[in-house]
């Protein structure tokens, strides 16, 4: 199988005073999270928002799997929607030493470029802050939304590393 140069960038926010927030924009996104756990909500946004951005790593998740990962009190969920329609999610994960990871981030493809990314990223870093991070990170490439490094950046992240990797190239791509 063929295979196509990825690059992927690492961010990093070592202290909330540096989080450049975004307003709101009209109409106004909602972020609620989902406290009661449900494995195939998990798994429908992973796979909604992900399907256009070559998202496949959990693609292979049994159910237990996904209601395992769902399950774990350091994996937390928010929606986002606007006049009461689903507009993206994204995941936090608390690892060691404080670490806050912003797993899974995304809109979908009808609310992109309306404003909503940035202020649905400044508010799951100002919720990673507020669940005593000691560090937000995330990860990016170059398989994502053009505009998802910038928006990170603008945010208030910075680049800590960078790593260059060959992946399958999809028979349709």
């Amino acid at each position: 199988m063929p295979k196509r140069a990825v690059t992927i960038t690492y961010l990093e926010m070592l202290a909330p005073g540096w989080l450049r927030a975004k307003l709101n924009p009209e109409p106004p996104l909602r972020i609620l999270e989902c406290v009661l756990r449900q494995p195939d909500l998990c798994k429908f946004m992973y796979q909604w928002v992900g399907r256009n951005w070559d998202w496949k790593d959990r693609l292979c998740w049994s159910d237990d799997q996904w209601g395992a990962y769902i399950a774990d009190e350091n994996v937390r969920m928010w929606l986002a929607s606007v006049q009461g329609s689903i507009a993206g999610y994204f995941e936090l994960v608390r690892q060691a030493e404080r670490n806050i990871k912003i797993s899974y981030f995304g809109l979908l493809p009808e609310c992109i470029g309306k404003g909503y990314g940035g202020y649905m990223l400044t508010e799951a870093i100002r919720l990673a802050w507020m669940w005593d991070a000691k560090r937000v990170w995330v990860h990016t490439c170059t398989l994502d939304h053009e505009g998802a490094l910038s928006n990170y950046l603008a945010r208030g992240m910075k680049i800590y590393k960078t790593a260059a990797i060959q992946d399958d190239l999809k028979p349709d791509a």
